[in-house]
């Protein structure tokens, strides 16, 4: 047996123990392999996208437009289901919903299995963005109500208008409606037939989403209008359960009667004493104000009053009205093209009832709406008509109001004034 050096079992021991440290680091771990074989990454399933309180997912979803003179059976029966199905569909479901109101122009949805039979299992159909009203085909045949989730945020506009009030709301991209309830809360106080170029806007509102998307406004919380360089401002503030617009001094917007009879329209004729008459060619006195406006557009009183007299007038006003208001103000309505419903003699009316439409009885040359003012038995001119107001804020709540005021104030008037190129 040869002899070996001491150096030479060291170089071997060492040796041998650097390959068994790299062996080990390298040698895959048999207990990790194992449980990751035996017990492999569980994946929860995905939650259902719910829609109309149904999991929308788990069917074959076709969508439509319900047609001119389209009825329920109509569109179901595109999805062979049968007559009678649909006939005891229509009973069951007469007290929730009468499928005779479905409306052209209104979204509908068939659900349906997700397999190639196709069975149609329900129907919705969504008369509006929040309401909507689910059918089933199958067992019950009946139909529920439901709503969307409506969510608000407080949102902000303003402009300057060159044209109108509604051109001005819709070309900075906000909704033009608005253009009504502003008329609404400065009915009182401010002409909206007399708006001018340069006059300027801002309001603080609610607007309403549903699923993100936006579905119209809510309740307007402040404006601020300023016109032919006057400003006028309106705080929507809520005393005995009540809401109402009051300016910054705690004054009622509301009057006892209202600036004008009619919604948007244009003064085709003004009060004057010598008017060159369009029909009759010669001059006479004209102690109104003709408001030219498509026919058939509401007309409504401007205060609440009892209606006096009705009926008609073949070489003059056509059909008319007049209403006592009190012991002072007499209103006349003429040339409507026909009566608002229960506007007859001797019945009350409220300020804002429609009591006619806008025509051209009698004699007039086109639709407009002649409308006059007596006080005292004298005709005056309704353009410049000073109406008492109505209740200030109560002494009770006015330190309240004013806390609330001076705040919303800050806010409404830091929303920067929106301006066009065009303008």
């Amino acid at each position: 047996m040869r002899n070996f050096k001491p150096e030479f079992f060291f170089f071997l021991f060492t040796g041998l123990l650097v390959i068994t440290i790299i062996a080990r680091w390298s040698m895959p771990d048999l207990t990790k392999l194992y449980v990751e074989e035996t017990e492999p990454e569980i994946i929860l399933p995905s939650d259902p996208i719910i829609a109309f309180g149904l999991p929308i997912d788990s069917f074959k979803l076709d969508t439509g437009i319900v047609r001119r003179n389209e009825s329920l059976s109509d569109i179901l029966h595109r999805y062979d289901v049968s007559r009678a199905t649909i006939h005891h569909l229509a009973q069951n479901s007469k007290k929730v919903f009468n499928v005779r109101r479905i409306k052209t122009g209104k979204p509908y949805y068939l659900l349906m299995d997700n397999d190639s039979a196709a069975n149609p299992r329900f129907f919705v159909y969504q008369p509006d963005a929040i309401n909507y009203y689910v059918f089933s085909l199958t067992d019950s045949l009946g139909v529920k109500a439901g709503k969307n989730e409506v969510t608000t945020r407080l949102t902000s506009t303003s402009g300057v208008i060159s044209s109108s009030l509604w051109n001005a709301l819709k070309d900075n991209d906000s909704n033009p409606n608005l253009a009504n309830e502003l008329s609404e809360i400065y009915a009182w106080t401010i002409d909206f037939f007399g708006i001018q170029k340069g006059d300027k806007f801002r309001i603080l509102y609610e607007e309403k989403f549903v699923d993100g998307k936006s579905i119209g406004y809510g309740k307007i919380h402040a404006a601020w209008f300023e016109h032919i360089n006057k400003e006028y401002f309106a705080f929507n503030y809520k005393q005995d359960n009540h809401e109402e617009f009051f300016d910054e001094k705690g004054q009622s917007l509301k009057k006892a009667f209202l600036k004008a009879p009619l919604r948007y329209s244009r003064i085709s004729s003004r009060f004057s004493n010598s008017r060159l008459h369009p029909v009759l060619k010669i001059r006479r006195p004209h102690h109104g104000i003709d408001y030219a406006a498509p026919t058939g557009t509401p007309v409504v009183s401007i205060g609440d009053g009892v209606i006096i007299k009705r009926g008609y007038q073949k070489k003059g006003g056509g059909n008319y009205l007049k209403i006592r208001h009190n012991s002072v103000y007499t209103t006349v309505y003429m040339h409507l093209l026909k009566f608002g419903k229960g506007a007859t003699s001797g019945k009350r009316v409220k300020q804002g009832q429609i009591i006619g439409y806008v025509g051209a009885t009698g004699l007039a040359t086109g639709p407009h709406l002649d409308f006059r003012v007596y006080r005292n038995g004298h005709a005056i001119n309704p353009l410049r008509m000073k109406a008492p107001a109505a209740k200030p804020v109560k002494k009770e709540n006015f330190a309240g109001y004013i806390q609330l005021k001076d705040s919303i104030k800050t806010e409404l008037m830091n929303i920067p004034l929106q301006t066009l190129a065009a303008n």
